[in-house]
């Protein structure tokens, strides 16, 4: 069974526990590293945790806010986190295949429940296409 840890701020609960019962149902073993209500609350302090066990656990990672941004620039301050904003199935395929994107950062406010699921299948059945990709990915870490 693949893990995949999930986490939200106030704003994505909602989404996230739409995104952790699908992906229950796929079989896969979802850890919540919170928030657990939609009491107002900080997203860096969730982004840095799933990020942690994602670096850890070289698993992948699922965060939920309002719009996504923040969470995707809380998650990208990690080394070893390739955090990718898609509002698209598109952006989800190719953030994996070129980008070997290890975080999926969704908007609650800003993305229906059909659509982020849909770019959430997008994200789980695209792998990493190495190649030429593989070059730019060293170029980043480099940089870091």
């Amino acid at each position: 069974m693949q893990r995949i840890h999930l986490a939200s701020d106030h704003a994505g609960f909602d989404l996230k526990a739409t995104l952790a019962q699908q992906l229950t149902g796929l079989g896969y073993e979802v850890v919540d590293d919170g928030t657990h209500s939609k009491e107002s609350c900080d997203y860096p302090v969730f982004a840095h945790k799933l990020c942690e066990a994602v670096e850890r656990e070289h698993c992948l990672g699922i965060l939920v806010c309002g719009t996504g941004i923040g969470m995707s620039l809380a998650a990208n301050r990690h080394p070893g986190i390739r955090a990718a904003l898609c509002a698209t199935e598109l952006h989800a395929r190719l953030s994996r295949r070129h980008n070997n994107a290890n975080v999926l950062c969704l908007g609650s406010r800003v993305t229906g429940v059909e659509l982020a699921l849909a770019i959430m299948g997008a994200f789980l059945e695209s792998q990493f296409e190495g190649g030429r990709h593989q070059r730019r990915l060293d170029q980043l870490n480099a940089l870091a």
